[in-house]
């Protein structure tokens, strides 16, 4: 069904002008660096959650994990428990706090900064700061696919032109407004992201006769697993995959740990923490966060697994088939067959919200990383020399990287790009992350190398071992003359679960073997922390 009527337009209309008033408010709250970086450090509680939820929560999550519970059913679910108890509790209480303050005792606006000052080290920041603007295009590159499919199925208008609106509204307020205009507008997109989200599994349980009939209809369905699915280890959408098997690793190992761990270290919600002036507002957001991130993964996975459902009664097919094959198109498919118009001009309106949330967040961290972390801190060794420009250069440039990645990116590929990133920043940053906050004893040694054999064992497992990848780049066949590197269950385990391990052995043992960090400098780091 392709909508297009006067209720949409005007929608449509009505969102954008509060979109444009609520980034022009940012840019004229933008007077100083710290505004555009940090929001001065006085970002009201309500206004931080909503932002970090709906930033947490793109495209991605409700279009391509959605899909993926589709096609791989309920056992999806164990993702939304791990956002709410790691992504909102375990950030929020216990790395929010910390961060907040070490931020402010080091005058740190950015991640990469944060991480650098607490080991006195500019190579640590802009190597974090390479990394974010080579590797985070990726993750924007999936968020853009998933806003343009349902535009496009949608409104029936050109693929390429639904990318080409969401990229050019997004850029204009991020580019002006910095983070100010970034979270304003997030916090009301989060605001229709609850409701649209709550509206669909309302009208879901509805349309296939409430919770308990949905959900027995969907468990009888079991019989009706693809063969190729059933050998991979699926028995069901209301089950988990057989243990062990390849689709169990896949959901376990790359879905729910790649990306219910790598959260932690995603430098554009690590920031949110630094927006806001104490630890109170941090506490406040929790109530906040967490009922907005079971609400928006709850549903999204809830409704993907029973949209088999609605289109086994409808056209006697499960989701996957009615969708071309194409997991990423079974939400917006499973949308504009089943829906009422009224909902479907709303849950545009609900991607766009989710979209753009995250392209913000994601445009304003990718150019502050170029601009400020590698381009200033590290290039230009602290000098203040047009780093505003040079952010704002950043922030075009990876915009237009992420376009070419969404025009070239292959089908399928929201949920595996999403895991591959979070697992790489996993690995990475956290370890060190950790260790920052944390352990007094780590080390600028201990750090760096953690750093460094961290991201690039992520790397080297995902092109060389793990089969998903590995496979279709070819580099291992190329290399050593055969698929993957090494065979049998090891081909299915995820980078995150090899690499952050290996990361976090050596962040301690090289720091337990180096010199410890100038004791006044870390009075300083962990001054006023409790």
């Amino acid at each position: 069904m392709a909508v297009s009527t006067p209720l949409l337009g005007i929608a449509v209309l009505v969102y954008l002008m509060i979109i444009f008033y609520l980034g022009w408010l940012g840019y004229k709250n933008t007077k100083a660096v710290d505004d555009f970086m940090v929001a001065g450090r006085k970002a009201n509680p309500y206004i931080l959650a909503l932002s970090y939820g709906a930033t947490f929560i793109s495209t991605s999550a409700i279009v391509g994990f959605g899909g993926a519970a589709g096609a791989m059913g309920m056992g999806l679910l164990w993702l939304a428990v791990m956002n709410v108890v790691v992504g909102i509790f375990i950030a929020f209480a216990l790395f929010g706090p910390r961060t907040r303050q070490m931020g402010k005792n080091l005058r740190a606006v950015t991640f990469p900064e944060l991480l650098g000052r607490r080991f006195d080290s500019r190579f640590i920041q802009g190597y974090a700061g390479l990394i974010i603007g080579v590797f985070m295009p990726l993750y924007t590159g999936i968020v853009l696919i998933g806003g343009a499919r349902f535009v496009e199925t949608t409104l029936g208008i050109n693929y390429n032109s639904a990318l080409l609106i969401l990229t050019v509204i997004t850029a204009a307020y991020v580019i002006t407004g910095g983070i100010i205009a970034v979270m304003y507008t997030d916090a009301f997109q989060g605001v229709l992201m609850f409701i649209g989200m709550a509206t669909l599994l309302i009208l879901t349980y509805t349309k296939l006769g409430g919770i308990t009939e949905a959900h027995q209809a969907l468990t009888n369905m079991a019989y009706l697993v693809p063969e190729a699915l059933a050998k991979g280890g699926q028995v069901g959408w209301t089950a988990m995959p057989s243990t062990g098997s390849p689709i169990w690793w896949t959901v376990v190992s790359t879905l729910v740990l790649g990306v219910g761990i790598g959260v932690l270290a995603q430098p554009q919600l690590v920031v949110r923490f630094m927006t806001v002036k104490n630890d109170r507002s941090l506490y406040r957001a929790l109530l906040v966060g967490g009922p907005f991130i079971v609400m928006m993964t709850g549903v999204a996975f809830v409704v993907g697994a029973l949209s088999n459902v609605y289109f086994f009664r409808e056209k006697g097919v499960i989701a996957l088939t009615a969708a071309g094959g194409n997991v990423d198109l079974i939400i917006p498919e499973y949308i504009n067959m089943a829906m009422p118009e009224i909902f479907v001009v709303l849950f545009m309106l609900v991607l766009l919200a989710a979209a753009m949330s995250t392209l913000s967040s994601q445009y304003h961290t990718m150019g502050t990383a170029i601009g400020h972390d590698l381009y200033r801190q590290f290039l230009k060794k602290g000098e203040i020399s047009h780093t505003t420009n040079v952010t704002k250069l950043g922030i075009a440039f990876t915009i237009l990287v992420s376009v070419i990645l969404a025009y070239t990116l292959p089908p399928s590929i929201i949920a595996p790009a999403t895991s591959i990133f979070f697992g790489l920043c996993a690995a990475a940053f956290l370890p060190m992350y950790i260790g920052a906050l944390f352990w007094k004893r780590m080390t600028k040694e201990g750090a760096i190398a953690s750093m460094v054999i961290g991201s690039i064992s992520s790397l080297a497992w995902l092109v060389l071992v793990h089969a998903k990848e590995a496979v279709p780049l070819g580099i291992s066949q190329a290399l050593f003359g055969k698929a993957t590197l090494l065979t049998g269950t090891w081909t299915l385990v995820d980078p995150i679960l090899v690499a952050t391990p290996v990361a976090l052995l050596i962040g301690i043992l090289v720091s337990l073997l180096t010199q410890p960090l100038n004791s006044e400098h870390l009075k300083k780091c962990f001054e006023n922390i409790k």
